[in-house]
């Protein structure tokens, strides 16, 4: 990784607002700038602006004073006290609690942004990108400490094992939303040194379709499942974000129908009626429905095309038609499922949930299901119907038979052979989605993202090669191009990496019984994941939000839905699978269909015993999360609340916004300006945030900026521009 290249502390700048001016519409955006700048000033974020990429402003922005952080961190740790997530009160001196517990890097980006985005009657800017009034702001979001990366990234790669000290570090900077995938992630590892040695055992001893392995790889997934529960509870007591998904954001999105009272607390309610939403969810039905016909229709049609050409044909062009099923996949797979994730995210849209949180607990459920459709449904067909039942396909091999017969005008019979099942069959389908499609995952993840932002700033290199930027100070050059940089890069969303992690286990608890060495796979795919996804927010995508999470939401469940299947459909396959593999002319009469049935009850209340005996033995012995938990129990919660009403109404007074409360004029800048300068000691950070004097300073400099551009974008522009105010 290259050495970091940036001033390290940033400016101080909080987050980066990119806002696009085109010159086709110029009126509408600049009179949207000058409302986006009275927003963030009346919020009490100070604003200072530069020119962006092409046709783009980029406004930088931070609380405007420490005082109002402490005023903002005071109300949010006393919220947090409201709804448990603490257990004791935030002291009522202000600057006591701030000095007590310091205020993490996270923290005060998360509180930064909550001024940029909550409503105005709730003492916001009320910005929300790219939605209304707001078109014209195409990204919010904060710098990356490249320092910090660099030293991190260079850290976890001379390491073997993460320590707490790691995860804590995420935490801090990041939130501790990331922070719980990569102690998740970082667990999931470790476990799997114990199915990497159970299936190293399996392949040499005891082969494919082994029921020892499948009982081993069950009781596995029931310990780290009941693990896991108890991990990140202990890990939400530890962190202080117990009970925080209490908290919800309300979705700015939400279309509500009446209002009223809430019948404890008597505040206003704003309701979605039920049977608008329920109507909503039964169309579910008919579209998992259609997702079932389409998606498995795709894979029947590109399985048995694929087994007739390598089994059942012998014909010329043979090794080039091997390729024709995997062209299929490749093309019809992604164009299907955006149409479904489309209809899908339409769905969900239409269900209109009243918070952030709902909504996309709602979107990630309903996109599991897409993905396990898609992922397993080849190696589902071949353990349940290609092996045991191949007899079965012989129709459809025949419809390709007489399918080629025709597009090639042939009277003579295609050269063919008999049909015979290949047991091998989904132990390479095992090796496709173990390792190739990892490595696939890992090149299309970390690598093309890499060559993309390459490529493009060699692109806009080339295209202003020649033009001199004379806005860029050039104690300002590395932050501005570091700001432009980012604003290109991808947002980093915690949920794509969710999902691959859980698609594999997925994997092992279903599938890797007909390959054993997956698990071996998985642990060394991991080993390479936990340092790939560090490498990706800090190369490839713009720093996340440091959003707070008490647990890894909708997966938990997930991830037990996927043992209690693991469990199912393991048995199933040994049933299925493990008789004499050169037998080909069996019948369904062979394998019975209550057969079937009793094994897969009797798996089925195994996983469940075994599953009530790990959460026992557990439960026995309290975690250091539950003993924190019940020393910090305290029984003055009332008073407290009493005592700080009066005060918070106070400081949320007093807080109006910095234009009135910070008595910020552009004397006293300057006087102060004048002073560092004598002084010697005014600092890049100070001289960046005191070249413009306030709103109006910024407001006026912005449309400078924007009238420039619009000279520049028109091609009847012979003139050079004037030079800018040095204030700008």
């Amino acid at each position: 990784m290259a050495s970091p290249k940036g001033p390290q502390d940033n400016f101080g700048v909080d987050y980066v607002i990119n806002y696009h001016t085109p010159s086709k519409e110029h009126a509408e955006a600049e009179a949207g700038y000058i409302e986006l700048i009275k927003g963030l000033t009346g919020a009490g974020l100070a604003t200072e602006v530069r020119p962006g990429n092409k046709e783009h402003l980029l406004i930088f922005v931070r609380i405007a004073s420490p005082s109002l952080l402490a005023q903002q961190v005071y109300r949010s740790r006393l919220q947090d006290w409201l709804h448990g997530v603490r257990s004791t009160s935030p002291a009522t001196d202000v600057s006591k609690t701030v000095e007590d517990e310091p205020v993490t890097e996270a923290e005060r980006l998360r509180i930064a942004y909550l001024m940029i985005t909550k409503p105005e009657n709730e003492g916001g800017a009320g910005i929300i990108q790219g939605a209304g009034k707001w078109k014209y702001v195409k990204a919010v979001f904060p710098l990356h400490n490249r320092q910090f990366n660099h030293d991190w990234i260079k850290k976890w790669n001379t390491k073997y094992s993460l320590d707490l000290a790691d995860l804590e570090e995420i935490r801090d900077k990041f939130g501790e939303n990331v922070a719980f995938y990569f102690f998740f992630l970082r667990s999931y590892f470790r476990f799997l040194l114990a199915p990497a040695a159970l299936g190293l055992a399996a392949s040499f001893f005891l082969g494919q379709f082994s029921m020892v392995y499948a009982i081993g790889i069950s009781l596995w997934s029931v310990v780290f499942f009941e693990y896991w529960k108890k991990k990140e509870l202990d890990l939400a007591v530890k962190w202080g974000v117990r009970h925080v998904s209490s908290i919800q954001r309300a979705r700015p999105e939400f279309r509500w129908d009446f209002e009223t009272e809430d019948e404890v607390t008597g505040e206003p309610v704003r309701v979605y009626s039920p049977a608008k939403r329920l109507r909503t969810q039964v169309l579910q039905i008919p579209f998992a429905f259609a997702c079932v016909v389409a998606l498995g229709s795709l894979s029947v049609t590109a399985i048995s095309l694929e087994i007739f050409i390598n089994q059942v044909y012998t014909g010329p062009f043979k090794q080039y038609l091997g390729f024709l099923p995997t062209i299929i996949l490749v093309v019809c797979t992604p164009i299907l499922s955006t149409i479904l994730m489309s209809t899908a995210k339409m769905l969900n849209d239409q269900e209109n949930y009243a918070t952030v949180d709902g909504h996309q607990s709602a979107l990630v459920r309903k996109h599991f299901v897409l993905n396990f459709m898609t992922s397993y449904m080849p190696l589902l067909f071949t353990a349940f119907v290609y092996i045991p039942f191949g007899h079965v396909i012989v129709p459809l091999l025949e419809f390709w038979r007489r399918t080629a017969q025709t597009i090639t005008f042939n009277k003579v019979p295609l050269p063919t052979q008999e049909f015979k099942i290949n047991p091998e069959r989904i132990t390479n389908q095992m090796y496709y989605f173990t390792v190739t499609a990892q490595i696939v995952n890992l090149v299309t993840e970390l690598i093309v993202p890499y060559v993309k932002q390459q490529a493009v700033a060699k692109a806009r290199e080339f295209q202003t090669k020649g033009q001199k930027n004379d806005l860029d100070h050039p104690e300002e050059a590395a932050l501005l191009k570091q700001a432009r940089e980012e604003c290109e890069m991808d947002e980093y969303n915690v949920t794509d990496d969710y999902r691959e992690m859980i698609m594999q286990y997925g994997y092992l608890t279903l599938f890797s019984v007909a390959w054993p060495l997956a698990s071996v796979c998985f642990l060394v795919n991991n080993f390479v994941e936990l340092r790939s996804d560090a490498m990706k927010i800090a190369t490839s995508a713009r720093r996340p939000i440091p959003w707070r999470a008490d647990s890894i939401g909708p997966w938990l469940p997930t991830i037990g839905l996927l043992s209690w299947l693991g469990s199912v459909t393991s048995s199933a396959i040994v049933f299925l699978c493990s008789r004499d593999k050169t037998n080909t002319d069996s019948t369904i009469s062979q394998i019975t269909a209550w057969g079937l049935l009793l094994n897969i009850v009797f798996a089925e209340h195994v996983y469940f015993l075994a599953q009530y005996v790990v959460r026992m033995v557990m439960d026995s012995f309290e975690s250091p999360g539950r003993q924190q938990e019940r020393k910090e129990r305290f029984q003055m919660k009332r008073q407290h609340l009493q005592d700080t009403l009066g005060q918070d109404a106070a400081e949320i007074a007093a807080a109006s916004g910095i234009e009135t409360s910070e008595k910020i004029t552009r004397a006293a800048l300057e006087e102060e300006a004048r002073q560092a300068s004598s002084a010697g000691h005014a600092s890049p950070a100070e001289t960046f945030w005191q070249r413009q004097r306030g709103m109006q300073d910024t407001i006026d400099v912005g449309k400078h900026h924007m009238e420039q551009q619009q000279r520049n974008a028109s091609p009847s522009c012979t003139e050079a521009a004037p030079t800018p105010s040095p204030r700008a």
